[in-house]
């Protein structure tokens, strides 16, 4: 099966990026020029450029949409107005063998009671969309606009800056979001969100008006240090926040208690998809529980590594795992065992290729959050 390709694909090849397959889609993994450690290093002193147009969009319209969303999705939309934005999950319904797991995590861009933005996962965002549309009552209709819509996100200390040179809103309140006009007459909806633990801002525009707002913001962006970043360089920046991806830290076998996302979960709802077996599980307690971990030797922890006490009996497993950039050191995100008694401070190893390194269990993020 051929990947997709993001409407800025020529200018990913014509900048030099190493592109690969995420999701289904061909995207930049890393440019010419610097790599993961420039690119990282960038976001977290000046300000990163990322296409993540592989990232889904989805609009539910009709009278009580916003309702409706609220009845299948984790978190409470009641929590928030019109202009705001906030971060939920899909998760199997009461019933299915795996009920509470997660289908998908995404953000949920309220426009109205009857008019909702909804932006899923690229490999994730046609299961999300089918749940949607086949629980839909009459009257509301799922519409998926993945080939309609691109997504760049601006993310750094210096992000603010060059959205106001564009003439964007740039100061606004996190998790909050706005339409202006950028990049010639493109309209664009500029969101307060990101996925790398900086002041940044995502920016929703339609894919035929996405390379205007690239270029736009390249040049603008050349004296704020701007720097282009790709997938590589998020990962990074995003396990250093100790944000979940899906199908490492969230998946169909891993449920939003386990992963310490239950602050996302509006537990006083009625009703929303896996109530009753998250409600359950939170009562009894979690079998597993994520946690980070920070190396003390030279090893890089990698998912799917097994993590092991001081008898080296096993105790759960890396999901994911990298070098630090900031930190200079290997660090990862783990699922462990509760009855092993691990706690913050506990001394662990992980089996690096047969050779156990050790590693020192932490609560992320591993750095400073500058997202507010």
């Amino acid at each position: 099966m051929t990947a997709r390709t993001s409407p800025l694909h020529d200018r990913h090849v014509a900048a030099g990026a190493k592109l690969a397959d995420f999701g289904g889609w061909s995207m930049p993994i890393e440019y010419a020029g610097g790599g993961v450690l420039a690119e990282h290093e960038a976001v977290r002193t000046r300000v990163g450029l990322f296409d993540v147009s592989h990232l889904g969009t989805a609009t539910v319209r009709g009278p009580g949409a916003a309702a409706f969303v609220d009845s299948c999705l984790t978190n409470d939309l009641s929590r928030i107005g019109p202009g705001q934005a906030q971060y939920t999950m899909c998760c199997l319904p009461d019933g299915d063998p795996r009920a509470g797991g997660v289908v998908d995590d995404l953000i949920v861009y309220l426009h109205g009671p009857d008019d909702v933005l909804l932006v899923p996962n690229a490999a994730n965002a046609a299961e999300v969309v089918a749940r949607l549309t086949d629980a839909a009552p009459a009257g509301v209709t799922v519409t998926d606009r993945h080939t309609e819509v691109a997504v760049l996100a601006v993310q750094g200390p210096r992000s603010s800056q060059l959205l106001a040179f564009l003439g964007l809103p740039g100061e606004l309140p996190y998790m909050s979001f706005v339409t202006g006009v950028g990049g010639g007459s493109a309209e664009v909806t500029v969101c307060r969100t990101g996925y790398t633990g900086e002041h940044g801002y995502e920016l929703l525009v339609g894919a035929d008006r996405a390379g205007e707002l690239w270029d736009v913001l390249v040049e603008t962006g050349q004296d704020e240090g701007l720097r282009l970043c790709g997938l590589g360089a998020r990962d990074t920046l995003r396990t250093e926040m100790g944000y979940p991806l899906h199908g490492h830290e969230l998946s169909t076998e891993i449920t939003p208690v386990q992963a310490r996302a239950g602050w996302a979960v509006g537990w006083r709802k009625p009703a929303f998809w896996g109530r009753q077996a998250l409600l359950a599980e939170k009562e009894a307690g979690p079998a597993r529980l994520l946690w980070g971990l920070r190396a003390t030797g030279r090893g890089i922890p990698r998912p799917g590594m097994a993590v092991l006490d001081a008898d080296g009996t096993r105790v759960g497993e890396v999901t994911s795992g990298t070098f630090s950039p900031s930190l200079r050191t290997g660090i990862a995100l783990a699922l462990l065992d509760t009855a092993s008694g691990v706690e913050e401070g506990s001394e662990l190893a992980v089996d690096v290729r047969g050779r156990p390194q050790t590693v020192q269990v932490v609560r992320p993020p591993f750095v400073p959050s500058h997202v507010r």
